[in-house]
């Protein structure tokens, strides 16, 4: 009884273990979900990141000059300066017939 004992309380522990890595807590399934999820906040990270620095030179911009003042005002608001004639040019419709 005694021989058998051994191997008996070694599988048992051997399952338990196995169990642990697959079931329990930070399983190996669990793991590779966290990695994806990991994975998904850094390449939002990395677009926040990319659309900060793009504000923060547009903010830059603004408080350098007032050219992209007027920019902006042109293209956003369809302002023109004094005695400025506003011309807009457009390519064919796609419907339009040669």
């Amino acid at each position: 009884m005694g021989r058998r004992l051994i191997p008996l309380l070694l599988l048992g522990l051997l399952l338990v273990f196995h169990a642990q890595l697959w079931l329990g807590r930070g399983s190996v399934p669990q793991v590779a979900a966290l990695k994806r999820e990991l994975a998904s906040i850094e390449d939002a990270n990395r677009e926040a990141k990319a659309r900060n620095e793009r504000l923060a030179s547009e903010v830059q911009d603004l408080q350098e000059g007032l050219d992209m003042v007027e920019e902006l005002a042109r293209q956003e608001l369809g302002m023109v300066k004094p005695n400025e004639i506003f011309v807009q040019v457009t390519g064919p419709r796609p419907d339009a017939r040669p």
